[in-house]
């Protein structure tokens, strides 16, 4: 118990451009390497390996005793890939339609965010400080993923637009939280929420017009398009964890 978060002890890193870089990165690589593992390899082998990756990465970050760049973003990558995975089998194996799966999904997010406020009375980041925290965090990083992984297929696919159209939407809806917040007086909490759920759609929206060959995609390919993000990805989290600029201020 002693290597499990430490009261006071911030599991969360600075929310700064990086920080939204690196997410909307790891969204569309979460996107990319899902959708080749599960199209190549026996899907269900895919989901268990990606699952036992998920378990792997979230024991790392759950035992740090505060915020570290690696074992964070690990498990931010795992829960991108295990998160696409779910939405993806829930369409493609169970033949859910992307309008249920996305409404089932958002009323698993509001039911997370309404036992968490109701537990801990706030939703802010800047307070995951204890494990019960934490995991609620995950909890909803993990819904937000595969909630936007749906919404951006119903988008593309099951409303027509294809995939540089839905990128293009979901770009905007990106920065509205933002410009909501900085100029209309929007809830820091909400607008942070509101933006962190719309990166999921975005970059799986970016990762699948250059990956795939149909609805507008370029047609590039999902492994290739995985291997570039993954780099980009290793190489900015490198330098989070040698530069040390995206550490929690201190209480």
């Amino acid at each position: 118990m002693d290597r499990l978060t430490r009261e006071g002890a911030h599991k969360v890193p600075a929310i700064g451009l990086l920080f939204w870089v690196v997410k909307l990165l790891s969204t569309a690589m979460g996107e990319s390497t899902s959708d080749y593992l599960v199209f190549h390899i026996d899907p269900y082998v895919a989901v268990v390996a990606g699952c036992v990756g998920l378990v792997v990465a979230l024991t790392i970050q759950l035992r740090r005793p505060w915020y570290e760049a690696l074992a964070y973003w690990f498990a931010v990558v795992m829960v991108a890939v295990f998160g696409t995975m779910v939405a993806d089998v829930a369409h493609v194996v169970l033949h859910v339609p992307y309008a249920l799966s996305a409404t089932s999904l958002a009323l698993a997010l509001a039911v997370v965010f309404i036992a968490w406020h109701r537990t801990e009375h706030t939703l802010s980041i800047h307070t995951i400080t204890t494990v019960r925290r934490e995991l609620f965090y995950w909890a909803t990083v993990m819904a937000t993923f595969a909630l936007g992984t749906a919404l951006g297929d119903l988008s593309a696919s099951t409303l027509g637009l294809g995939y540089p159209a839905s990128a293009a939407l979901y770009a905007v809806a990106f920065v509205l939280p933002a410009i909501a917040w900085r100029w209309f007086g929007l809830n820091a909490v909400v607008a942070f929420w509101a933006a962190y759920v719309i990166t999921r759609p975005l970059g799986a929206s970016v990762a699948d017009w250059l990956g795939k060959s149909t609805l507008g995609g370029l047609g590039i390919g999902d492994g290739p398009v995985a291997l570039v993000l993954a780099a980009v990805i290793v190489l900015a989290v490198g330098y989070l964890a040698v530069s040390r600029i995206d550490q929690p201020a201190a209480d």
